[in-house]
């Protein structure tokens, strides 16, 4: 069965969902996951989202399209 995990943004519109892959436990996917978004946003100061996103890939995350709802609020 598939994982997945949601990166919540303050703008909603930049909201991401991934596959983790299955060979990582959740507590092993969310550290990698802060990891190398702390390690770019150090290393690149203009760091964009695709900059995180092909790290993530090649470690076999797949990043997923989605529709978010309506506002529960």
């Amino acid at each position: 069965m598939s994982q997945l995990m949601i990166l919540p943004a303050k703008d909603g519109s930049k909201t991401r969902l991934l596959r983790v892959p299955d060979d990582y436990e959740a507590h092993e996917a969310f550290r990698n996951v802060t990891g190398v978004i702390a390690k770019v946003e150090s290393d690149d100061p203009d760091y964009d989202w695709d900059d995180i996103a092909e790290i993530l890939e090649a470690d076999g995350y797949e990043v997923l399209d989605f529709i978010p709802g309506p506002s529960l609020g």
